[in-house]
């Protein structure tokens, strides 16, 4: 079984996030100087680091791991671990980046050479690893490990994401649920200091310091509507017509009763204790952690009513930063990672698998592997974003880089769609991404993939609406991510490991193809 957690405290936090200099700026919003610093410390000290704070908000590395489409498969469990020590080094400087901010302020080249020096000096060795661990496989490596290696501190004045072109494919205006680099039309002047000024102490339940600010957070009454999200058409069909595959197929999974948590990615770091720094919930298979093999999973128990159905699904979880501790506050990803307040159980799961607007969809094979989304979008860019945040009873209304501000008597909503068209050979590729691609703007499948059931997760939660104050947020809450990331919305994702049986996916099909609603 994967590391299981059962239990949660509600004592306050002894450990915190102290507060920092921000500034919301651009499409994702940035926040300028991040300082860790221990509760006991007291007040005066954080101020006191704040006023010395230098103006380098995070930093950001080239994402190695999506240049790797050429690993063969005997060398893909040493680069993922390598990989996974990349996302550690990048972890560790920014950490010291938020460490050191007095030092900072005396010596305009102190991060460049005791933080971003270093770091590449690390990168380069690792990377050096993964390129041989390729070329003793017979793959070709990536060129230019220096360009990939070297590392560039964000300053305060300047957003973190790019501006979303290149990535793989995934066309950002088509129908895939993103539409990320668009102005929504609905008051969020994505481009303007929103006057979020967060150099003073926000009492943000310790994830001071960390994210989220007040600009990461939108009142969804002053959206515009803009008829739900992206690609999606009434009661979650694919849009644009009814000529295709217009069945669907609902497994019902529970919200994560028993908490099975853990900050494992047994996709993108297997066999690596805490890959994912964060904490994801797991609903379905019940045995996923970084160390299950496929042979594990197809033998696990299973949440999902139908049996037949023992496919893991899982997200990184929602806490509000209300100062207390969950049980994971002095664990890796959990506190040790940024990490910290009381994570929320979801108050609903659906899971809906869908069809295609034009064709019949085939079965998925057993465990193919799809991760939707990016967890460290804020300093890659948009290329791979897929967020859609709105709140129950006004979801045609839909955010994108924003967390929803709710009205009373409504519940937050995260909703998620798949990519839908499969190469029909691979259950995972390199980069985890290129085996899988969304559909085209006409709703086919292009470079000869085949359409498989889309997977949709609608997760609602039931949570106090943070309050925002001066510029200052209160009762905040959000997801789990990597620390450099600072808890933006735009990081939210969203990953599914098939394993239903064969008949069970037949049914899947089955039940799609012929325009049923089944479950």
């Amino acid at each position: 079984m994967g590391r299981t957690n059962r239990k949660r405290r509600s004592t306050l936090a002894n450990r915190a996030i102290a507060a920092s200099a921000a500034l919301a700026l651009g499409g994702g919003g940035l926040l300028a100087a991040n300082i860790y610093a221990s509760a006991g410390e007291g007040k005066n000290s954080t101020q006191n680091a704040q006023t010395t704070a230098a103006g380098v908000a995070t930093i950001k590395c080239p994402d190695v791991g999506q240049q790797l489409t050429d690993v063969p498969r005997g060398a893909r469990a040493g680069v993922d671990k390598e990989l996974a020590k990349l996302d550690q080094q990048v972890t560790e400087a920014y950490k010291r980046l938020a460490d050191t901010r007095q030092a900072q302020a005396g010596d305009s080249s102190y991060v460049n050479n005791a933080i971003l020096s270093p770091l590449k000096s690390k990168r380069t060795a690792t990377i050096d690893r993964i390129n041989n661990s390729i070329k003793r496989k017979g793959g070709k490596a990536p060129q230019g490990a220096d360009q990939l290696a070297g590392c560039e501190g964000v300053p305060a004045d300047q957003p973190a994401a790019g501006d979303g072109q290149g990535g793989n494919g995934q066309d950002q205006g088509q129908d895939n649920g993103q539409d990320q680099g668009q102005d929504q039309g609905n008051g969020q002047d994505q481009g303007q200091d929103n006057g979020q000024d967060q150099g003073q102490d926000q009492g943000n339940g310790g994830q001071d310091g960390n994210g989220p600010a007040a600009a990461d957070f939108q009142d969804i009454t002053q959206v515009q509507p803009t008829g739900g999200p992206k690609g999606v058409g009434p009661n979650g069909l694919p849009a644009n017509g009814d000529s295709g595959s217009t069945g669907t197929f609902t497994t019902n999974c529970g919200t994560n009763e028993n908490e099975n948590r853990n900050s494992d990615n047994v996709i993108v770091a297997p066999g690596v204790s805490n890959g994912a720094q964060h904490q994801h919930d797991y609903v379905g298979n019940q045995d996923n952690d970084a160390f299950a093999s496929d042979q594990d999973l197809a033998a696990a128990d299973t949440t999902c009513q139908n049996q037949g159905d023992k496919s893991s699904y899982f997200w990184p979880v929602l806490r509000v930063q209300d100062g207390q501790d969950d049980i994971d506050a002095n664990a890796p990803g959990g506190g040790q990672d940024g990490n910290v307040g009381t994570i929320l159980q979801a108050s609903e799961a659906q899971l809906k698998f869908v069809g295609n607007q034009k064709s019949d969809v085939v079965a998925m094979p057993t465990a193919l592997r799809i991760i939707t989304g990016d967890a460290k979008s804020f300093v890659n860019g948009l290329a791979n974003a897929n967020t859609n945040w709105s709140c129950t009873g006004f979801e045609d209304r839909q955010l994108t880089d924003k967390y929803p501000i709710c009205p009373e008597g409504s519940s937050v909503v995260r909703t998620t769609n798949f990519q839908s068209c499969w190469d029909g050979q691979n259950i995972d590729s390199a980069n985890h991404r290129t085996h899988v691609s969304f559909v085209q703007a006409d709703g086919t499948c292009g470079n000869g993939f085949q359409a498989i059931p889309q997977l949709q997760v609608r997760l609602v939660y039931d949570v106090d609406a943070p309050q925002i104050q001066n510029g200052q947020v209160q009762n905040a809450f959000a997801v789990d991510s990597f620390p450099d990331q600072l808890h933006k919305p735009i990081t939210d994702h969203n990953d599914f490991i098939n394993f239903f049986d064969e008949n069970t996916m037949n049914q899947v099909v089955d039940c799609i193809n012929s325009g049923q609603d089944c479950q």
